[in-house]
């Protein structure tokens, strides 16, 4: 039986600690290159993956090396920043076309992004914490998914309307330069950890 008060307080901790973390900016980079719906897909998958790993570890996760966790993110985004910044100029109209981009190599882009980015992150400890303190894991799962699922939402289409209205280029410079920023910030964290 699932506890609709459970679902919803975990929505609401996991919708607002992940809100101003990387996987909003993930969703809109992806969001601006490829079909929105093959992105979602392929991120949702993975934020599946991580709160069944969350859930089923309880706390256990918390016991992870964070300077290992940070490390691996930091040269993620770091990679992701030298693509980004080394990538040439395409025309933006050959990027807008969905056909262009098969669902799998779209689906799994996202997928391999956020399952590696997001691992041992912040929201996936707290839903592990949650999964413990309230002994509900089905609860615990469904509010955790749904809220990290609507972030991800929220960073696709707020790439796709942003591509409208502002050009390519200086959307991706932007991006690589915060990817850049958080890869730094993750390396230091993994050093001063």
């Amino acid at each position: 039986m699932i506890s609709l008060t459970v679902t919803a307080v975990v929505f609401g901790v996991v919708f607002l600690a992940e809100l101003p973390d990387k996987t909003a900016l993930a969703g809109l980079v992806l969001g601006t290159r490829y079909r929105a719906s093959y992105v979602f897909a392929g991120v949702a998958a993975a934020f599946a993956v991580h709160v069944a790993l969350a859930v089923a570890a309880g706390s256990v996760l918390t016991l992870l090396p964070q300077q290992l966790v940070h490390a691996v993110t930091g040269v993620l985004f770091l990679g992701g920043a030298a693509m980004l910044l080394l990538k040439k100029d395409e025309d933006e109209e050959e990027i807008r076309k969905p056909e262009d981009q098969s669902f799998w190599k779209v689906a799994g882009a996202g997928f391999m992004l956020i399952l590696v980015a997001e691992f041992g992150d912040l929201t996936q400890i707290m839903t592990a914490n949650l999964a413990a303190r309230y002994d509900d894991p089905l609860s615990v799962g469904l509010g955790a998914v749904l809220a990290l699922w609507a972030v991800a939402g929220l960073g696709i289409v707020g790439g796709k309307a942003l591509m409208k209205r502002v050009p390519l280029e200086l959307i991706t410079r932007i991006a690589a330069l915060l990817m850049l920023g958080l890869g730094v910030w993750s390396l230091w964290e993994a050093v001063a950890g």
